[in-house]
């Protein structure tokens, strides 16, 4: 068994190139001339990030900002889900709550991908929210990840633990 390579596969968020773009979508946000008195500001909020503006148009454009930003920071935009904008009051508020972790059934179609389709020696085993691939070649576990990544999934995936 100590010969097997291995490597998972996870979905999880670098907390602090999040911040780093929160803090320069508003930073951005507070200088820009076209969100002058609208009142658009953006906040990360634990699990969450919060988009308040005067209008439904200030808060989609505020939301753009931050899409922008995460993309420049190298974070998927798989990990936010924005809502609609929600009148509260007289602001419109969007909430976008975080997405981190492989769910249960997102990690049984990956390893069916992997059984169905991928090299016969690899195999794998669900770990909480990660999902762990092993095999005794190191090629087959390059042919797997480049499977994964080829696939089209609803949730980001990056590879961690490669030995």
């Amino acid at each position: 068994m100590a010969s097997d390579s291995s490597f998972d596969v996870v979905s999880k968020i670098d907390r602090m190139e999040l911040d780093n773009a929160v803090n320069q979508a508003a930073r951005e946000i507070d200088t820009r001339f076209d969100f002058k008195n609208t009142g658009a500001k953006i906040e990360l909020e634990g699990e969450k990030i919060s988009i308040e503006a005067g209008t439904e148009e200030r808060a989609k454009a505020t939301l753009e900002v931050l899409r922008d930003k995460l993309v420049k920071r190298g974070v998927s935009l798989k990990h936010i889900d924005p809502g609609e904008p929600a009148l509260s009051g007289k602001i419109y508020k969007i909430n976008c709550p975080l997405k981190e972790g492989i769910t249960t059934e997102n990690a049984k179609k990956v390893a069916k991908l992997l059984r169905d389709e991928g090299p016969k020696s690899i195999k794998t085993q669900i770990q909480g929210d990660e999902l762990r691939v092993t095999s005794k070649s190191r090629d087959d576990l390059q042919t797997a990840i480049a499977m994964i990544k080829e696939a089209k999934w609803d949730f980001a995936v990056q590879f961690t633990n490669y030995r």
